[in-house]
């Protein structure tokens, strides 16, 4: 594939830093240094690409999150501020904040909590219910995009790596 070959400089740069150590410091393996510049680099190029969707549609990451997690909860679309909080692991500090701007701008609204009324609850309007509708849509289509140079296998493979690399780390924290 094309791109594979035009992106391949992206790839020497980590390459040129793996000689320079190995040439510098032959005692160091540098197999996991070069595994990770890679994954840093590939990090980076899709948070890029992944974010340009959000923005496009005057969102940011953040707030896309609160909106998606207010519509994988299904009908009513509608979540307490501290399970929402819970849900995309913000605190309720930085949650208000989210809340505040999704709301002046029209796509939640704050309700009364009908079984408690010390409580609220935060649910998407029919504005922000169309707007994650569409930009859900935009961004698998964006990460398809993202992975379109590898084959069903490599997908599952991949997947299969970054599971057990992840569980891994986490295991260790």
């Amino acid at each position: 594939p094309t791109n594979y070959y035009a992106s391949m400089t992206e790839i020497d740069r980590v390459d040129a830093v793996i000689a320079q150590w190995q040439r510098e410091r032959p005692d160091l393996p540098t197999d996991a240094m070069a595994i990770f510049g890679r994954l840093g680099r590939l990090a980076m190029l899709a948070e890029d690409a992944i974010n340009s969707t959000f923005v496009r549609n005057g969102l940011q990451r953040g707030e896309f999150d609160v909106l998606a997690a207010l519509r994988r909860s299904g009908k009513p679309y509608e979540l307490n501020p501290s399970v929402l909080a819970q849900t995309i692991k913000l605190s309720r500090a930085g949650m208000t904040g989210r809340l505040d701007r999704l709301e002046a701008g029209g796509l939640v609204r704050r309700l009364a909590d009908t079984d408690d009324r010390r409580s609220i609850r935060v649910a998407l309007t029919p504005t922000g219910l169309e707007l994650i509708d569409r930009v859900v849509g935009e961004h698998v289509d964006n990460e398809e995009q993202l992975l379109a140079d590898l084959t069903a296998a490599d997908r599952r493979e991949l997947d299969r790596i970054v599971r057990k690399l992840l569980g891994g780390a986490l295991a260790r924290r």
